[in-house]
């Protein structure tokens, strides 16, 4: 019995403001994200069911992260800390807001899209680890075994 891991690539844009930092991040920006979803587990092994072989298959994969992750924060404005009041006037400038109860940091965010992933993936499937590409030379991961 072997453990697999599977590996999936998304992509989203989102914008983000980081509150009370002190450099340009404090103002609204965007980014085009790249998260690479990694699972493990061991293989199907029922010539009967349709998923023999797969650790997951991939179109449920993608069809969990583009639900509780892609469909959430793609063209979102992500912020924290906001006035009740101003949320309105938010969502009339923005259109998608989505505040959160953390600093919008590349790494803050990975850690809530594991949270987002983890209790929707099949029995016997294990979230191995997150890749979250902020820039094209920047990213953030989680690893499973890191927070156990």
């Amino acid at each position: 019995m072997s453990v697999i891991r599977v590996t999936k690539e998304f992509a989203f844009e989102t914008a983000h403001a980081l509150w009370n930092y002190d450099g340009p991040c404090r103002n609204v920006h965007g980014h085009s994200y790249k998260l690479f979803v990694t699972v493990s587990g061991v293989t199907v092994k029922d010539t009967e069911n349709p998923k023999n072989g797969m650790v997951i298959d991939f179109g449920d994969l993608k069809k969990i992260v583009s639900n509780k992750v892609v469909s959430v924060f793609d063209h979102a404005v992500v912020i924290n800390m906001v006035e009740k009041e101003k949320i309105e006037a938010l969502d009339k400038m923005f259109g998608n807001v989505l505040v959160v109860d953390y600093q919008p940091t590349c790494e803050n965010l990975v850690a809530d899209i594991a949270d987002r992933i983890k209790p929707h993936l099949p029995v016997n499937t294990y979230l191995h680890n997150l890749r979250l590409y902020e820039t094209a030379t920047s990213y953030a991961e989680w690893f499973a075994d890191d927070n156990k």
